[in-house]
């Protein structure tokens, strides 16, 4: 649909309070939000036709500038925490006007209405209102675009009001600090300010997405999937930096999503429809489909250098190590059209293992997946929060705990009905480091993960022989064709193995005392099937 700033347009913005002055570009194309965003010099056109946006002195998400509304409809059923720190209504109330004086004394501004969720039972209408074209060209690229016939009837279910140059006062507002991610359940709106990282945009509504799918009985993962020539499909638990969206894209697989997906009674569903790959020093070897994205039209990358030929350096990390593409789902050559498959079969457990102790894959049973999903061990990767300059080793219970408004038992019970009622095996995959400790050892090879995933997924791991690992309990093979199997016996690879077996004992005492939050809601066989002392 073109642009518009007909009276149906204008009439639906006031239905949210809003009455902007300038003109509203409403669904706009692909190419009016480049002409706009490099006519203001926001953005800068690179070979091959993408556009690199900076974000500024955001470069990441900010958890800790992260609310949620307290109010009657949904108190009840929040996970109250560091994680979702509670708002008055009052605070987001003046905030919501803050917001929408900004954006109604704008010249212009962009509205993009799309879908969350690949399956029509199960999705819902987000509209998205910036004032700037970087996001709605963003928003336009993560989300699932509606036909034109869907246009014209389009009812949004979710709002998320975009303001990024707008700060907010804690002392007025109740905020910790200028910038504000705010989530209202009830009304399903999203406020944004004091931040140009775009990702916000997208991790607000996958919050909504995980608050509002359990109460359809679906189960919302922080994962990426695809699926083989034979409907086996296969997801990909992990979080920013662990392998998501390198190893998804194989090319000898049907990519359903990169990222976030829902699991209900037809199957696995993208609740996407793009990707946000993190393209640091990526390598057109070893991600040549991904890498192919960052030199066509209409990906948006962020915070990556480019000269004033168009010239891109994937591995100049000066401004972050989170340098980011955002790309439609289709520009993955074996992308699945439909974005949805059925049942997994195979579910994986990525984690980015900072010690260099974990081994590159281990098989686990039902009562070790409960645990270890939520545990949610990995390291945090430089870039995606701010702060974060180097791996920090942290448990984000679910593997997605930013992103969860329910309690993780919520989610964790969810899981378990779907492995008793499918009978996925369950793998966890460390692609973090060997031969010792960040800083002493390398990154484990990406070669050597996609040959064991491919084993896995193939099942020609079935009948391979497994030791069981002496400190955590999950099974370990022995050996596996293509690869080299020293990388199989972590302990093998680290020059001092007396060190190894104390940074494992140290390991394990992290784990065991995680748990303990969970220990009393998961039962005994699960507290069991973690690490031994």
């Amino acid at each position: 649909m073109a642009t518009t700033t007909d009276a149906r347009g204008r009439a639906d913005l006031t239905a949210h309070g809003i009455r902007p002055a300038g003109v509203v570009h409403w669904n706009p194309t692909t190419a009016l939000l480049y002409m706009r965003a490099l006519k203001n010099s926001d953005g800068v056109l690179a070979e091959g036709g993408a556009i690199v946006f900076d974000t500024g002195v955001h470069t990441g998400r900010s958890p800790k500038d992260k609310f949620i509304v307290r109010e009657p409809g949904s108190e009840e059923r929040i996970w109250w925490s560091d994680v979702n720190q509670a708002l008055s209504q009052e605070s987001f109330d003046g905030l919501r006007e803050k917001v929408v004086s900004q954006l109604e004394q704008r010249d212009e501004i962009y509205v993009v209405d799309a879908f969350a969720g690949a399956d029509p039972a199960h999705r819902i209408a987000v509209r998205v209102v910036t004032d700037l074209p970087y996001h709605a060209l963003f928003a336009k690229t993560l989300f699932i675009e509606p036909t034109d016939e869907e246009l014209r009837t389009f009812t949004p279910g979710a709002l998320v009001l975009h303001a990024p140059s707008l700060e907010a006062d804690p002392a007025e507002d109740g905020t910790r600090s200028g910038t504000f991610v705010v989530l209202h359940p009830t009304r399903t709106e999203v406020l944004i300010g004091g931040t140009f990282y775009a990702g916000e945009i997208k991790k607000s509504i996958f919050t909504v997405m995980n608050d509002r799918l359990p109460l359809e009985n679906v189960f919302p993962m922080h994962c990426s999937a695809n699926v083989g020539d034979e409907g086996d499909v296969a997801i990909f638990f992990g979080l920013s930096g662990t392998g998501k969206t390198t190893l998804s894209a194989d090319p000898e697989r049907h990519l359903i999503g990169d990222d976030e997906h829902g699991w209900g009674d037809s199957g696995v569903f993208n609740i996407e429809g793009g990707c946000y790959a993190k393209v640091i020093r990526l390598s057109a070897e070893a991600e040549p489909e991904i890498y192919k994205t960052t030199r066509t039209f209409g990906t948006v990358l962020e915070n990556v250098t480019v000269d004033a030929s168009g010239v891109l350096d994937l591995d100049d990390d000066s401004k972050t190590e989170n340098t980011r593409a955002a790309y439609k789902l289709e520009q993955i050559a074996n992308a699945l059209p439909a974005k949805r498959a059925g049942h997994p079969s195979s579910v994986i457990f990525l984690t980015a293992d900072a010690f260099g102790i974990l081994p590159p894959i281990a098989r686990l049973t039902r009562d070790q997946a409960m645990y270890y999903f939520l545990s949610g061990f990995t390291s945090k990767l430089a870039g995606t929060e701010i702060g974060v300059t180097e791996p920090q080793p942290t448990f984000s219970t679910c593997f997605g705990a930013p992103f969860l408004p329910q309690p993780p038992g919520v989610y964790a019970r969810m899981l378990g009905e779907k492995l008793d009622r499918h009978d996925a095996t369950v793998w966890l995959v460390n692609t973090g480091w060997t031969g010792g400790p960040f800083g002493e050892g390398e990154r484990m090879p990406i070669v050597e993960t996609r040959a064991l995933l491919s084993a896995a997924l193939a099942g020609q791991l079935a009948d391979a022989t497994f030791r069981r690992d002496p400190v955590f309990g999950f099974e370990v093979p022995v050996e596996v064709p293509g690869v080299v199997s020293r990388l199989l016996d972590p302990r093998s690879t680290w020059r001092d193995s007396e060190e190894y077996d104390r940074q494992a004992s140290e390991l394990a005492r992290m784990f065991r005392e995680n748990f303990e939050q969970f220990a009393a809601d998961a039962g005994e066989a699960v507290v069991a099937a973690g690490p031994r002392a």
